[in-house]
């Protein structure tokens, strides 16, 4: 294959963007050179491959159909109430419960009314729920007819959230207690806005703090310290083990874990299981961490992101063992295939080390905060950060009408409730297999090899191209291919010439010649074909190496 059309200099210039955007330039590549392909009778045979974004190209059916039923069954409560000209009432809490069974018996052949009954029953059954209770806030929910009340998470909904939480982040251990307050949000996204916002309304960080980063990392946690709001410090905290010779082991070596020791570090954001190696942290990091808390920086804060913990068997996160300094950041998205609902939460232990600092803090400071809150209590100063991170996410004065929509809080909850039936345990165990199907295809086409990792989520891959070329032929052509090329001068190749979209490894905090790849948006198939694109573009590095040895 020849090399791409671009020139050093202008690879050189868009390796500048963020790897969203700069994939962005890729599909353009990719498209264009589709549309002029010479001889090409129909363009739409030629395939575009765009493995450059994680949204999976799965759905849980189950929940979904359940949502549906539901709503069918809210409507008629509210037709119940009031019916003429379109026009429905707000359905009534009382005996909702006995309607709901003859609504049920009435309906056998609706889809969905089998899942939305074994879910109703086992909420009560777990929870303890009052039945009328309950449906009604599910009942009333779904038509979105009220304000979310409260406005952080319905009562119901958080209770069934964070035993999902501490079924499939907390290896069904949750902390003790299990007393996670729980503020549902637009997403994973949000929370990371969120959660940034009120730490620094909150004078618990500064702008110019210096917090902590475990690399590589989903680049909005690169991105959103270096604006001007916040300009911190930031302290890398490298995955940089390897296991062999050419193999990244993408683990954290001891003495990088270390930094975290030093006090001025405030924060750590981490995303576990990570990406885009798609590991979860090990159990010596998560150990380590823990004593570096007990001894060396008691008031750390963790923020973990950690919407792939489904895809591990055995997942804890460390909200699990360091309850009283993480934030917990969950999104359904990647799991159950809803990016479109935007389902996020964000969790706090009622015993936190937040909380502990706002109590702390200089009188000027708390008479600032006094000032701001002051309109939601005349206590401003006993609000917990979980409520204040509600208030601020609507700038304090629009608090009365915060809250994440309630026909998304119903579906999470149905998400919850499916995952604790088997159908869900069994649904976990499928994605789970398509993700490795895909990884395994992806490896035999491009003949790479990969650490072997009990803790590989495997939704991301991360492939270290300059590792992978100095395992196979040796350090003289790694250093070629630095001296001569740019970094992501393959990513311009493959999606040049063969319509292969893939991500810069470097735009992540890795490797500055690694790729990282999605496993979840294509057909099981195209990750073969990625895979022998890939070694076809390695093979022409290859031959021009060999070239120039002769020359």
């Amino acid at each position: 294959m020849p090399k791409t059309s671009f020139s050093r200099e202008e690879i050189k210039s868009l390796a500048q963007l963020s790897p969203f955007e700069l994939k962005d330039k890729f599909i353009q590549i990719a498209q264009e050179v589709q549309a002029d392909k010479p001889g090409q009778k129909d363009k739409s045979s030629v395939q575009m491959l765009n493995a450059g974004r994680g949204n999976p190209n799965w759905i849980a059916a189950g929940p979904r159909e359940a949502f549906f039923a539901l709503g069918y069954f809210a409507l008629a409560e509210s037709k119940r109430v009031w019916s003429a000209d379109n026009l429905g009432g707000m359905p009534e809490t009382k005996d909702i419960g006995e309607r709901f069974d003859r609504w049920l018996h009435a309906h056998p052949d609706l889809a969905g009314t089998d899942m939305l009954q074994r879910s109703v029953e086992l909420a009560i059954e777990r929870f303890g729920f009052d039945k009328d209770a309950f449906l009604h806030e599910l009942a009333d929910s779904i038509i979105g007819d009220n304000y979310p009340v409260p406005g952080r998470m319905l009562v119901h909904a958080e209770q069934v959230v964070r035993g999902y939480i501490g079924d499939e982040m907390c290896d069904k251990r949750p902390p003790e207690g299990n007393n996670l307050s729980l503020f549902a949000t637009e997403g994973g996204t949000a929370a990371m806005c969120y959660i940034f916002d009120s730490l620094m309304k909150n004078g618990i960080l500064h702008k110019g703090d210096r917090i902590a980063l475990m690399t590589p990392v989903f680049t909005p946690y690169l991105e959103i310290p270096e604006l001007d709001t916040f300009e911190f410090d930031v302290v890398h905290v490298s995955a940089s083990l390897f296991s062999e010779a050419g193999v990244r082991e993408w683990r954290y070596p001891t003495e990088e874990v270390a930094k975290l020791e030093d006090p001025s570090i405030k924060l750590v954001c981490i995303v576990n299981p990570s990406n885009p190696p798609s590991l979860a942290m090990s159990q010596r990091v998560m150990d380590q961490i823990k004593d570096i808390v007990a001894t060396k920086n008691p008031n750390l804060m963790l923020v973990t992101d950690d919407v792939y913990g489904t895809f591990v068997e055995g997942f804890r996160s460390l909200v699990a063992d360091l309850p009283r300094n993480t934030l917990l950041v969950y999104s359904y998205s990647k799991h159950y295939g809803c990016t479109g609902w935007r389902l996020g939460v964000i969790g706090l232990h009622d015993d936190n080390v937040i909380d502990e600092m706002l109590a702390g803090l200089p009188d000027d400071e708390k008479a600032r905060l006094a000032k701001r809150y002051g309109t939601l209590t005349l206590e401003p100063g006993k609000i917990k950060f979980i409520d204040r991170l509600v208030a601020d996410s609507r700038e304090v004065a629009l608090n009365h009408t915060a809250g994440l929509s309630l026909p998304q809080q119903v579906q999470m909850t149905l998400f919850s409730l499916f995952n604790m039936l088997d159908e869900g345990q069994a649904y976990k165990q499928k994605v789970r297999s398509i993700v490795q199907q895909r990884l395994d295809l992806l490896l035999e086409g491009a003949k790479m090899k990969i650490s072997e990792d009990p803790g590989r989520a495997g939704y991301y891959i991360e492939l270290d191209l300059l590792a992978e070329a100095e395992r196979v032929h040796g350090k003289e052509f790694a250093d070629f291919l630095q001296a001569n090329y740019e970094p992501v001068d393959p990513l311009f190749r493959l999606a040049e010439q063969t319509h292969v979209v893939l991500l810069n490894g470097g735009g992540f905090d890795g490797p500055q010649w690694s790729v990282r790849a999605s496993l979840a948006n294509l057909d099981d198939l195209d990750y073969l074909k990625i895979g022998h694109h890939l070694r076809a573009i390695f093979d022409d590095y290859a031959a021009e190496w060999q070239a120039s040895l002769k020359s």
